[in-house]
This record gives C-alpha cells, sequence and structure tokens, in this order.
C-alpha cells in the first residue's frame, strides 16, 4: 500500500469521523438544566399549566432555546402565561420577563377578557416580581432594547392573521430588540409541506419552511430545529381546534438567532 493511498485514507476516515461527531451532537438532546427543572417543578404554578407539560414538554424545549438565569426574554403573545410563569423562575431574580400581549379588538364580545387580564394577574403576584406586561398592537410592534431571547409559541399563524400587518416589518422588530447573538424561538402548528400560510385562518397552522424563509429574510441566522413537540402521526389538514387537538398537533421548535455581526 503506497503512503499516498494510506494518507488519503486517513484523511477520509478523519473526516468521517468528524461527521459523525457533529451528527452525534446534533441529535444529543439538550441538557435541561438546575434552574429549568426546578422552574417546571415550581408548586405555584397552576395544575391546569402542570396537566398540560406532557404535551408541550418546557423543560426540553427551553432547555433547546438555551434560556439561562439573568436573560430577559420576551414572551410574545403569552395567551394564560403558561411559558411566564416557567421563564419567570429560569430567569430569576436578575433576569427579567417581559409579557408582551394585546389590547382587546373593538369588535371583540364585551364578555371577552382583555388578552393581557392572564399575565396582568401574573405580574401583580409577588412570586413573579420579575415579570412586566407591555400591551401593544403587533402592526406597530416596538419591543424593549438589549433582550437575549425572543419567543413565541403557537402563535406565528395568527401573525399572518392581523389585518393590515407587514410580518417583515414584525421580524425586523424582533430583530432590533435583541442583543447581538440573541435568540428569536418559534413554535408553532405544522401545516402541509409546502402550503406556506394558506392555512392559518382556516386550521390555524403555518409551514415551517416558510417560517424559515420569512424569518431569514428579516435578518436572522436558521440555527436549528428540535422535534421534542413534533407528532407525526397529527393529520396536517386537520383544524388545531378540533376537540382534543390544541396540544397534540405536529408542531414545530425553530431557534434563530441575530448576526453578531
Amino acid at each position: 500500500m503506497s503512503s499516498g493511498f494510506r494518507l488519503r485514507s486517513t484523511a477520509l476516515l478523519a473526516t468521517a469521523l468528524g461527521f459523525a461527531t457533529l451528527a452525534s451532537a446534533a441529535d444529543k438532546a439538550p441538557v435541561v438544566s438546575k434552574a429549568i427543572a426546578a422552574a417546571v417543578a415550581d408548586p405555584a404554578r397552576p395544575q391546569a399549566d402542570r396537566d398540560r407539560d406532557a404535551d408541550r414538554k418546557p423543560a426540553e424545549s427551553i432547555a433547546f432555546a438555551g434560556l439561562k438565569p439573568g436573560d430577559r426574554i420576551a414572551d410574545l403573545l403569552p395567551g394564560g402565561g403558561y411559558f411566564t410563569r416557567i421563564f419567570s423562575g429560569v430567569v430569576g431574580a436578575k433576569g427579567e420577563v417581559i409579557a408582551v400581549a394585546t389590547p382587546k379588538r373593538p369588535d371583540a364580545p364585551p364578555d371577552r377578557p382583555e388578552p393581557s387580564a392572564a399575565v396582568k394577574a401574573i405580574a401583580a403576584d409577588e412570586h413573579y416580581n420579575n415579570v412586566k406586561v407591555d400591551v401593544q398592537k403587533l402592526v406597530e410592534l416596538k419591543l424593549p432594547e438589549k433582550l437575549d431571547m425572543v419567543w413565541t409559541s403557537q402563535n406565528y399563524h395568527d401573525v399572518h392573521n392581523v389585518k393590515d400587518i407587514d410580518v417583515n416589518a414584525f421580524n425586523k422588530a424582533i430583530l432590533a430588540s435583541l442583543k447581538p447573538g440573541g435568540i428569536y424561538i418559534v413554535i408553532d402548528h405544522a401545516a402541509e409541506k409546502g402550503s406556506g400560510f394558506t392555512t392559518t385562518s382556516t386550521l390555524h397552522r403555518s409551514d415551517p419552511d416558510a417560517v424559515k424563509a420569512e424569518v431569514q429574510a428579516a435578518g436572522f441566522e436558521f440555527v436549528g430545529s428540535s422535534d421534542v413537540i413534533a407528532n407525526p402521526s397529527d393529520d396536517r389538514t386537520v383544524a388545531v381546534f378540533e376537540q382534543g387537538k390544541h396540544d397534540k398537533t405536529d408542531r414545530y421548535l425553530l431557534k434563530f438567532r441575530k448576526p453578531k455581526k
């Protein structure tokens, strides 16, 4: 065997091992930190939220995002505050959670509560004294600056349903709010591949490939995705709000980063 062949073989083997190592690292589940585990296990969380943990997998999802003590995070469209409470525990006393809710629509039924009501109640609880509430229209979105992370869960399809919204401007507003290297997390119900945003108002789903392209067009780098809340058995042609479906859909978790330069 010639020395040249041996050298080429060694180089090929090293390359193969390198790819194998990268693949292994990519497949490896993120480590759930003590801060995340404690926040999820916090007895102050409502039982109704705890009952959803098996389907929503908050510990694994937040570990993938990389949230840590001391971070400032915007929980964009927080709903009932499921993640708001957990984020509060993760970032701790030196961190901050900004729950960004929308005002009540003028055409909403009189008996419908304000969208911010639930998170305002959380912020008023001394246990969550690092939570602040910011109420604003999405078409005029302006988040606090120098955030470490912006997170929106099961809302991205709704952004496309907002009248007169410029989604590119919406994503650029998020980009502007983040520190260089800051993270943007998008979780949503998956639509059929290639469907884009055609079912956002009917099935309440969005195509992850279309979301990736749209967010990157605003200036973000795509970091990666996680299948921790994926459900391959879900029929992506079925509406999300059918009975018992909401937390059992095929959901995607996408991670983006603001470029450091």
